[in-house]
């Protein structure tokens, strides 16, 4: 892991071709930004990209591949999206079937592929100011969950949003808004602080998607808009076949975090 936390995207998604890495990319090549995936038809690529230009906080785009290529030329031109992410996940009609190491076998020439902004590119920046981040302190995925908050429909595109929380230090619950806040186009500030139920969240220590995180005397649950929203979608939309990251195994881009900071 610390070797390759400070490496270059394109080092880390090497080892991920070579299937040397298989676990979450939280704290991977820091200072770069990771995505989440998102593949459909063709005949269906316009609806999902107005279904994300309605949901900006949880469907982000940086990049959308031409029909039939698997690379993303905005962001990472020398990679190739078969291949270059730890897990992907395969639905048929709404239905889980399988978690693959790569989707050579399931890629065909009218697919189009979705970049997502991921909460993982403002995680350094929590880390700069000083404010903990659970699941990487604990070796472990984000947790996420499903919420009661209704995405705007496209189309045939519609269901809740999916939320990932971070137990923040009540003392530093403002600068988290506020560092978070900067990074829109990776689905910025929190959406919910405090209370899950209010949200529709019944037991943080079950979440959807994920692995639970423990919260220590004096930290408030805060959650932010999360990219796996396009899985809860398909579930409820049921589409022929889309293909996703694995929840917290995410595309690796060669762009800074910078790029999508704002002072």
């Amino acid at each position: 892991m610390k070797e390759l936390s400070n490496a270059h995207p394109a080092k880390v998604r090497e080892y991920i071709r070579r299937n040397e890495w298989r676990k979450p990319t939280s704290g991977l090549a820091n200072g770069f930004t990771q995505a989440n995936l998102v593949i459909l038809k063709k005949e269906l690529a316009f609806e999902f990209l107005l279904f994300c230009q309605r949901n900006p906080k949880p469907c982000p785009v940086i990049d959308v591949t031409e029909p039939g290529s698997p690379v993303p030329q905005l962001v990472a031109p020398d990679a190739d999206l078969r291949t270059d992410l730890p897990k992907y996940r395969i639905y048929r009609n709404g239905e889980l079937v399988e978690e693959v190491d790569n989707i050579i076998s399931y890629w065909e020439d009218d697919m189009v592929a979705f970049l997502l902004g991921c909460s993982f590119t403002f995680e350094k920046a929590l880390l700069d100011n000083g404010i903990p981040v659970r699941h990487i302190e604990c070796g472990t995925n984000v947790p996420m969950y499903k919420t009661n908050i209704p995405c705007v429909k496209a189309g045939r595109f519609e269901g809740p949003m999916v939320v990932s929380m971070r137990p923040i230090p009540e003392k530093d619950v403002v600068r988290a808004v506020q560092v978070t806040s900067r990074f829109p186009a990776v689905h910025g500030a929190p959406v919910h602080i405090g209370n899950p139920e209010s949200i529709g969240i019944q037991d943080l220590q079950k979440p959807d998607f994920g692995n639970p995180v423990p919260i220590k005397d004096g930290e408030v649950p805060v959650f932010w808009a999360c990219g796996v929203t396009p899985q809860a979608v398909a579930m409820q939309v049921k589409p022929e076949l889309m293909i996703t990251h694995a929840p917290g195994h995410m595309f690796i881009t060669n762009l800074r975090d910078e790029q999508f900071g704002v002072l």
